[in-house]
């Protein structure tokens, strides 16, 4: 946390910025859960040491060795991220060359957001110690997919641990508190993208064809979408946000989610209609 001199936290801080709007949630009898999919790129170094946008990579979707050239560095990474408490649940290629993806537990939204820190500055350490170049920028190769960083979302009630998205007698499995926190996401979304996705390169990746939402639409059966419901029920029942990537300040990026999510339940919003087609095969 940041302070000012005489003690006192810090106005600019994303992390406070972050805390007040998790207070905001208790005072509901709510709390947070997130879990993040950070995807990045390796790229090769030159003679110097700095960056290239060359991969020596041919692999794929999940592809493993000899085709994923970035496998060794990944494992290591995995290891390196497991010895300092964080719980791997999954480590692959992702669908560019030398693009990349691990996948860590979900947790509170604040420590959500320490470990994407955490796990950025690990990947680039341990990158350039194996003589790689680890990029979180959103679209650094034209043509091919860009990286982003889907949220994955879910209040649970303080009072007894449930999940409060769950309803295994409505509508898809979600609760209407599920429905408004959907309807405040996508009513606000044109202002979280300016900090989910706050770089000019952001909104190079934001265009249809490359699994990057480019269309104002939700579904429960849809990748193309802007925000997608897992299929898991239950505990597992999660909203997830397909436009950040990770060029943002996860601080931020989460505290507006849950702000805007908390707006949806207060006003309870209703969405528009799920989109179950591929929006990406709309004309012009």
């Amino acid at each position: 946390d940041v302070y000012n001199p005489d003690g006192t936290p810090f106005i600019g801080d994303p992390r406070l910025v972050l805390r007040k709007v998790i207070a905001r949630a208790r005072n509901r009898g709510l709390t947070l859960n997130v879990g993040p999919e950070c995807e990045f790129f390796l790229f090769q170094t030159d003679e110097e040491g700095k960056p290239t946008t060359k991969t020596n990579d041919e692999a794929g979707y999940f592809d493993l060795g000899p085709l994923d050239h970035g496998e060794s560095t990944r494992r290591e990474i995995c290891m390196a991220l497991e010895q300092m408490g964080f719980e791997i649940e999954a480590s692959h290629h992702e669908c560019a060359q030398g693009q990349h993806e691990i996948d860590f537990k979900y947790a509170e939204a604040l420590h959500a957001a320490d470990n994407i820190m955490t796990f950025k500055l690990a990947v680039k350490t341990l990158a350039q110690k194996n003589g790689l170049h680890a990029t979180f920028m959103p679209k650094p190769i034209y043509g091919i997919n860009g990286s982003g960083m889907h949220t994955n979302m879910s209040l649970y009630y303080l009072k007894d641990g449930k999940n409060a998205f769950d309803d295994p007698n409505g509508e898809m499995g979600l609760s209407e508190t599920a429905y408004n926190f959907i309807a405040g996401i996508m009513a606000h979304i044109r202002g979280i993208a300016a900090f989910s996705n706050p770089t000019v390169n952001s909104y190079k990746r934001l265009v249809p064809g490359y699994e990057a939402p480019s269309y104002l639409v939700w579904s429960a059966s849809n990748r193309s979408c802007l925000v997608r419901i897992p299929a898991a029920r239950g505990k597992g029942t999660r909203v997830e946000l397909r436009c950040p990537d990770p060029a943002c300040n996860p601080y931020l990026e989460m505290a507006l989610c849950l702000a805007a999510g908390l707006d949806g339940i207060k006003k309870k919003m209703t969405p528009a209609s799920p989109i179950d087609y591929n929006v990406f095969g709309l004309s012009d």
